[in-house]
């Protein structure tokens, strides 16, 4: 029997308690290593951590000022980027919804005779101020032509456009308004191709 002198350990308790201590050092290393032991970063902080700190405060109103002109014109091309692509959170209210993204399919995917509005409207104004009265007479003539074409082609367009909207979305609310939607349809066919926002989604004959 040992005799045990008062403020000093046994040898095996000493080698237990260190043996304990270094196993409990290293278990905590390795759920550190492993990333154990902590919450998950959320994704903004994560992102936030990627990105770098924080730019400091500005110092002179003049900063302050051109950071907020900054920000303002990166929202201003993010808007419209997102407008341009058929973003429902950046189109305005009269583009939004489902609806109204099929009535631009639509008219997106067959040549409109209103496409060439433009085109034919600058020649014919051309022609009425030609000094020839011959080249005035046609380019009226040419004019009002094109004009009762246009009017035929957006009848059809209006029919193609209520029968697709009541095959796909006999039960939506907005459906039920063909007429402001063939307005819609119409006024967008009038516009050149290229020049059409929300730009087209659709190849030409997919309709």
């Amino acid at each position: 029997m040992k005799l045990r002198l008062p403020g000093r350990r046994d040898s095996a308790e000493t080698t237990t308690a260190s043996g304990a201590d270094a196993s409990t050092d290293l278990t905590e290393q390795l759920a550190r290593a492993a990333g154990k032991g902590r919450p998950t970063p959320k994704r903004s902080e994560a992102q936030g951590r990627r990105a770098g700190p924080p730019p400091p405060p500005p110092t002179t109103r003049k900063e302050a000022y051109k950071r907020m002109r900054q920000t303002q014109a990166s929202r201003r091309v993010e808007s419209r980027a997102g407008a341009a692509r058929g973003d429902d959170n950046y189109l305005p209210a009269r583009d939004r919804g489902p609806v109204r993204k099929l009535v631009r399919d639509v008219v997106d995917s067959r040549r409109n005779v209103g496409s060439f509005f433009l085109v034919i409207a600058a020649v014919a104004l051309v022609g009425t101020i030609a000094p020839s009265p011959a080249i005035k007479n046609y380019s009226t003539i040419v004019l009002l032509g094109f004009f009762l074409v246009m009017i035929a082609d957006s009848v059809v367009l209006g029919r193609r456009i209520k029968r697709k909207v009541a095959e796909r979305f006999p039960n939506e609310p907005q459906a039920k308004r063909t007429r402001g939607l063939v307005w819609y349809g119409i006024s967008r066919s009038t516009m050149i191709r290229r020049w059409r926002f929300p730009k087209p989604e659709v190849p030409l004959g997919t309709e």
